[in-house]
């Protein structure tokens, strides 16, 4: 096989094996998708380092009872680095005090083979839309950014959706 179907079967499975920690609420296993340096761009937060995504994803995940995660096909390019890489995603999420929504958005990614695996060395949220599965929620003004590989600038920061 040639190195971008190697590396896209690679990036494929690590985007398998987040969306599975995630509808299991495994965090260990959601961290260890980030390389030990990995930084995660999300609803105004900037986490840096595998072992600080651990720490700060268990209390936000403590919200939801479960998420359930469609992770579209992402483009890619390999690089000098690793990849990058844009992917399209839906959360499904039900909340512990009962409700729930519909959520999508944009990650923007760096990969790396780090341990013999691929791992994100930079997750950036790009949120678009959350609310009713009707989409009458309407869609946040966030840029478009154009065609991939463009994306967000490495210090620019990540939309903070309004409350509910």
């Amino acid at each position: 096989m040639d190195d971008f179907t190697v590396a896209a079967v690679g990036i494929g499975q690590l985007h398998a094996r987040f969306v599975d920690a995630v509808f299991r609420q495994d965090i260990r296993q959601f961290a260890d998708c980030f390389a030990k340096e990995g930084v995660w761009k999300i609803g105004g937060r900037v986490m840096e380092g595998r072992e600080t995504i651990f720490e700060l994803t268990g209390p936000m995940l403590s919200y939801c009872e479960r998420i359930q995660l469609v992770a579209l096909q992402p483009l890619l390019d390999l690089t000098d680095e690793g990849a990058v890489g844009r992917q399209q995603m839906i959360e499904f999420s039900k909340m512990k005090d009962g409700s729930g929504a519909m959520t999508i958005g944009v990650y923007h990614d760096r990969y790396v083979l780090e341990e013999g695996q691929w791992r994100f060395a930079k997750r950036h949220w790009s949120f678009k839309y959350r609310g009713p599965h009707d989409f009458s929620g309407g869609f946040a003004d966030t840029p478009d950014y154009g065609a991939f590989p463009s994306g967000p600038a490495d210090d620019e920061e990540t939309y903070i959706r309004p409350p509910d």
